[in-house]
């Protein structure tokens, strides 16, 4: 980012409708074992609405750190934040949820789906915070399901699915409350090289439909697609190489 930019931000980010996300030196520390650790030393970023940005680094960098403020999981103890030009560093738990529910989607490296429900249960209780009706979500949840490749797999538990199949369960899960930003951490990690390609490629599909994605990785041929890479090292920002 440039300094140019970087300033605008800092003196009206409200006003950039532009922007998915605005961060303004943002730090994060936890105390471990009566130590301070800082995860994060005063990130500044900004995501353009429709970019697709991958932040790379090995671990321990602070990339799941980033992503969990950046998917208002967790808040920071410095800095400020900003989604879709709002400042969230203040919002209470149900703001925030309010505000997860209706603009952000998550993979997750682990799937994290729920082994007593089916593929199909799997993407419908994500959608019971909302107004949808039961019938409207099953609905949505088969739509889901044909998108990802998966009509056939509807009633298979994840025991019953392979490790990619389990991710596009956890991709269309993302999706069902129909986000804006798609925040992915290590969406690969689990999964061997052809099937991890398939993976990044049903991402890119969907980026190329219209959502920002800010994926985090620490496998550098990954950020091959993205419109932007940044380096993460140490908590700090090390570079953001323009594709």
């Amino acid at each position: 980012m440039s300094t140019e930019t970087l300033e605008t931000t800092r003196t009206a980010p409200q006003s950039n409708r532009e922007s998915a996300y605005t961060l303004l030196d943002v730090k994060r520390s936890y105390e471990r074992d009566g130590v301070a650790v800082e995860a994060l030393r005063g990130v500044d970023l900004q995501v353009d609405n429709g970019e697709y940005v991958v932040i790379e680094g090995p671990s321990g960098s602070g990339k799941s750190t980033l992503l969990q403020l950046m998917g208002l999981l967790d808040t920071p103890t410095g800095g400020k934040i900003y989604c879709g030009g709002e400042s969230v560093t203040n919002l209470d738990e149900d703001e925030l949820a309010e505000l997860r529910l209706e603009r952000i989607g998550f993979i997750f490296q682990q799937f994290n789906l729920i082994p007593t429900l089916t593929a199909q249960q799997n993407i419908e209780i994500a959608m019971f915070p909302s107004d949808r009706s039961t019938s409207d979500a099953r609905d949505r949840a088969r739509e889901l399901l044909a998108q990802v490749g998966l009509s056939e797999r509807a009633d298979h538990f994840p025991s019953q699915l392979s490790g990619g199949e389990q991710q596009r369960v956890a991709i269309a899960r993302a999706l069902a409350n129909e986000p804006q930003i798609l925040l992915a951490d290590e969406p690969t990690g689990n999964l061997d090289t052809e099937t991890g390609r398939e993976i990044l490629r049903v991402i890119k599909e969907l980026w190329s439909d219209g959502l920002t994605v800010v994926l985090i990785t620490h496998d550098r041929s990954i950020a091959d697609d993205s419109t932007r890479t940044f380096y993460l090292r140490d908590g700090a920002m090390h570079s953001d190489k323009s594709q």
